[in-house]
């Protein structure tokens, strides 16, 4: 089974994510906008189960951030952890987001991406 790793900007918050991810998406929604500070967030849902962590987080809103460099790193419940992959040590990665979500509000000057699912808000 394949182990991927990341951490936030400074190391001080570690992540490890086992196998294949549940799903891998693009989101240009809002609040994804703003806590990136770009157009889109690309993430991915893995079992909690093959989903840990070290070092302190903080978290807002549900999502957990380094208190040192206030980078994004998760979002984590009994269920299931979702990771920004930006903050993977490997890049470019192999994998390729299935969906796209909230694409009323994607740029105009980005394209779909090719054979993923196109949601115009939430996935129902």
């Amino acid at each position: 089974m394949s182990t991927l790793m990341g951490s936030c900007r400074c190391g001080q918050v570690r992540v490890a994510v086992r196998g294949p991810p549940r799903r891998i998406g693009i989101c240009h929604c809002t609040d994804c906008r703003q806590e990136s500070g770009s157009a889109f967030t690309f993430f991915a849902v893995w079992p909690s189960g093959q989903f840990e962590y070290k070092g302190e987080t903080t978290e807002f809103s549900g999502r957990q951030f380094c208190p040192r460099c206030g980078s994004r790193v998760f979002s984590a419940n009994e269920v299931e952890a979702e990771i920004k992959l930006g903050i993977l040590t490997e890049a470019p990665t192999t994998l390729i987001p299935t969906y796209e979500l909230w694409i009323k509000r994607r740029e105009p000057w980005l394209r779909p991406i090719e054979g993923a699912e196109q949601y115009e808000e939430d996935k129902s």
